[in-house]
Formats: structure tokens, C-alpha cells, sequence
């Protein structure tokens, strides 16, 4: 039996490396992919807005969202781009991606005297990515009154529909929606579009948006400016870019798999059993911080946040099975600190800018090493500091090799006295079985029922047990 486990290890270590070793190979050879990409010159980066050629208009917007400073792939991209040329950008997560296409676009439609409809196109994998990039547009063209449209999934199309009706400025959304419109909607094309946005290109060119994103392509205009986007350069990306992009230049602001300086980084190692006990103990070290923890799927979210409000802390899920409802006002929450624990799947580690998240765990390991680049970024963003804390127990020991092997380096491991965790154990295991308790009563493991996910969840938060108060006031948590 161990040797059998040894080979899967060995196994499956050797099929993630030969996947990196493929991307460096391409990315070393000298044929057409690097014919294709110029190659950014080295220039003096630029430490102000102004200096990168940015409009007043937009200098005092980007005043007014907090942004002094270009960060670094803003003040590599935005000249290129002001230039009229079609971009590749590579940027660590949180870099500022979304600012460095926005900002051009904007201007191009400033110098227009009448700002055209349908000006740019943003394609975004996540929902809430979607609707993110969409707020940010607006608050950037505010000065001009911009119109932006968001079109994603989980929302009423006649709504989206009526929005495409009054000719915006610009359409942000998920590909099988805007496919939707394209097909169904009366009136609305893109066939004067000017500017296309692949942004997290990689998550894009995964097998669910392909033919989605084909057919995007086939009916918007080969006359355009195409900026792809993301934070790591595959296969797919590379080959994507030789597709529909024309003469591009590459800036790239980081190695080709990094986290920011800013973020500290490391981990436990952990009994599976008492992960639960390792996870609170967590906790309780960071009171009054903003955190995101990760998990693996969208049962154990529910499971997560009803335990961890057993256990008085103010937590709650979100998860791809939640109506689009539902995940935006659990995000709102959130955002607005009512709950200070986000508990998530990988749904959320894209992209997502929630100010002022402090900390991410990772209670279970990401299977692929890339997903861990993307869900530590969503703390020490914009300059700002970070912690990233991963809970890895004994079969998740490998996985986590490979995370370092990434990153080419290595992540601290954090010793605890097993006897402070040990102490946690029975109050953790009451507040589990009540969560499961509930969540069996409510319908949450039976596969036919007359509730959906978010409905069960609403009504497990309104009822989460408060019981056995003897017992949660002898940890002095309040």
C-alpha cells in the first residue's frame, strides 16, 4: 500500500513538472512565439500618472479612488497602450491589471467628441470578477458620465438586455452570457468595437469557455486593439495570443510564477483529524482581522462557516453553487466588515479586490500549484502587507512541495505546542456535529431538495445553535 501511494505521488509530481518544463521549453525557443512578441525596451518607469500621458480627467478619477502612484505593470503597459499597440501584460496577482487596460480605453473615448457605444469589450472568467472590472470603469469615467454594462450569468437577461438597449460604453462579462446576447439579443453587436480585454486570460482558455470565446472572436472586428491580461503565460495563452493578436508588445513585471515581496508566507503542518483545532487556533491569533479561507468545495464552505459560527466567530461561505444573488451579498458583507471570515472556493481567488483583507488561509491545499499564486493574492495588494497561512496535512504534503517548487522557494513552517490545540479539540467537535446536525435538518446532503444551497444557508445562519454557552465562555471568545 505505501508503495502503491509512493507511485501516485511520484506519479503525479512528474506530470505538473513536465507541464512547467513544457511552458519554459516554448517560452526559451526562438521560433515563432518569440517572433511574435516584441519585447518591451527598457525605459525609465514612470512615478507619476501624468508622466505615463494620463488625461487630468483621469488623473484627478484615479485621485479620488486612491490611486497616487502607477504600480508597476500600469507604468509599463499604459505608454505601450497609449501608443496604440496590442498588449500582453504579466503581472503578479493584485498588481493593478485591471487599472493598466481601463485607463487607456478611457482616454481613447475622452478624445473622441462623441464618446462611441460599444467602444471595448472586457471578457472575465468569474461573475464577480465581471462586476468588479464594471464598477471600475464607471468610477474612473465618471467624468464623463461612462456607461458600462456587466453581463454575467445568475442575473435576468431582459434587465442585461434593456442595460444594451441604451448603447454603453463599454460591456464588461463572462463569455457564455455575452454569447447569449450576441446570439439572442435584439440589436446589439460588436461589430465596431474597438478595443477587446482577455483579462486572466489563463482561467479564460480553459475547456468550459473555448468555444464560447471562438465564436466571440468570429463576430467582432479584425481591425481592433486586443490587450490580453494575466498573471501567468501558458500554452494556451501563448498560443491564444499568436490568434488574435497583431504585432504585440509584452510587459512582464514579475517571474513567471511569484508573490509580492509584501506577503508573508507560511505554514503548519497538520493531523488531518484535528485540522479543525489548527484552523482556530489560526484564528484566534488574528482577532479583528479580514480573512479569507480556502477550501475545496462548496459543501465544506457551508460546513466551515456554520462550525466556525458555532464557535462565535463571524463568519460566512460563498461558493459557485450560490445564486448570483446571493454570492454579491455575501461578498457585501464582507466588504462592509459585518462578517470579518470570508469562507471560499477557488470561485473567489481570482482577481477579486476586497480592501483591506489582511490574511488568507489555506485549509486545503490547492491541487494545482498555480490556484495558490491566485488565492494568496487577494492580501498585500497595491503595496499593502499580507499573510498567507496554509494548513497542510500528511496527504497534502506533496502537493505543497510542488506550491514551493513554483515558487522556487521555500515556506516557513510554523511549530505550535500541540497541547494549545489539543485543548480546542472537544469544543470544535461539539460545534461541528451541530453544524452537520443542522445542515442534515435543512436538507444540506440530501440530493433532492426543495431548497436551493443559498436558501439553506440563509436559514442555517438565522438558526446556527448558540447552545452550550458553558462551554464557549470557558474559551473567553465573545
Amino acid at each position: 500500500m505505501a508503495k502503491k501511494k509512493e507511485l501516485e505521488v511520484k506519479q503525479l509530481e512528474d506530470e505538473e513538472v513536465t507541464e512547467l518544463e513544457e511552458e519554459e521549453v516554448e517560452a526559451a525557443e526562438g521560433g515563432e512565439a518569440q517572433e511574435a512578441v516584441e519585447p518591451e525596451p527598457p525605459v525609465r518607469r514612470a512615478s507619476t500618472f501624468v508622466e505615463l500621458g494620463i488625461c487630468p480627467e483621469l488623473v484627478s478619477a484615479c485621485d479620488a479612488m486612491g490611486w497616487k502612484e502607477p504600480t508597476g505593470i500600469q507604468a509599463e503597459a499604459i505608454p505601450h497602450a497609449l501608443e496604440g499597440r496590442d498588449l500582453i501584460g504579466l503581472g503578479q496577482t493584485g498588481s493593478g491589471k485591471t487599472g493598466a487596460f481601463a485607463l487607456p480605453i478611457i482616454q481613447a473615448l475622452l478624445k473622441q467628441d462623441k464618446p462611441q457605444a460599444l467602444f471595448a469589450c472586457v471578457l472575465s472568467p468569474t461573475r464577480e470578477l465581471a462586476i468588479q472590472i464594471g464598477q471600475q470603469f464607471e468610477a474612473l469615467g465618471s467624468a464623463i458620465s461612462l456607461r458600462c454594462s456587466v453581463l454575467v450569468g445568475g442575473v435576468d437577461r431582459v434587465q442585461q438586455a434593456v442595460s444594451l438597449a441604451k448603447r454603453p460604453h463599454i460591456v464588461v462579462g463572462t463569455p457564455g452570457r455575452l454569447l447569449d446576447h450576441l446570439t439572442d439579443t435584439k440589436g446589439f453587436s460588436l461589430n465596431k468595437l474597438k478595443y477587446l480585454v482577455l483579462d486572466e486570460a489563463d482561467k479564460l482558455l480553459n475547456v468550459e469557455f473555448q468555444k464560447a470565446i471562438d465564436d466571440i472572436l468570429n463576430v467582432i472586428p479584425k481591425e481592433r486593439r486586443t490587450y490580453l491580461f494575466s498573471a501567468t503565460m501558458t500554452n494556451k495563452v501563448s498560443k491564444l495570443q499568436r490568434a488574435c493578436l497583431r504585432n504585440p508588445v509584452k510587459v512582464e513585471v514579475a517571474s513567471k510564477y511569484s508573490t509580492v515581496d509584501t506577503l508573508r508566507q507560511e505554514f503548519y503542518f497538520v493531523p488531518a483529524d484535528y485540522k479543525d483545532c489548527y484552523l482556530v487556533h489560526v484564528l484566534n491569533e488574528l482577532p479583528g482581522s479580514m480573512i479569507m479561507i480556502f477550501v475545496r468545495t462548496c459543501e465544506s464552505t457551508r460546513l466551515l462557516a456554520l462550525t466556525l459560527r458555532n464557535l462565535r466567530f463571524k463568519a460566512i461561505s460563498i461558493s459557485g453553487q450560490m445564486s448570483q444573488d446571493k454570492r454579491l451579498g455575501a461578498l457585501n458583507r464582507f466588504k462592509t466588515k459585518d462578517c470579518n471570515i470570508l469562507i471560499c472556493t477557488d470561485v473567489a481567488s481570482r482577481g477579486l479586490d476586497i480592501q483591506g483583507v489582511n490574511v488568507v488561509i489555506n485549509y486545503d491545499i490547492p491541487i494545482n500549484s498555480k490556484d495558490y499564486v491566485h488565492r494568496v493574492g487577494r492580501t498585500a495588494r497595491a503595496g499593502n502587507t499580507g499573510y498567507a497561512v496554509s494548513l497542510v496535512n500528511q496527504y497534502e504534503a506533496m502537493w505543497f512541495k510542488m506550491i514551493e517548487k513554483l515558487l522556487e522557494k521555500e515556506i516557513p513552517d510554523r511549530k505550535v505546542d500541540n497541547a494549545e490545540i489539543m485543548i480546542l479539540r472537544e469544543r470544535i467537535s461539539d460545534a461541528k456535529r451541530i453544524a452537520l446536525t443542522t445542515m442534515k435538518e435543512s436538507g444540506g446532503h440530501k440530493k433532492k431538495r426543495r431548497k436551493t444551497d443559498d436558501d439553506d444557508d440563509d436559514e442555517e445562519e438565522r438558526n446556527a445553535p448558540v447552545s452550550r454557552k458553558s462551554k464557549y465562555k470557558k474559551s473567553g471568545r465573545r
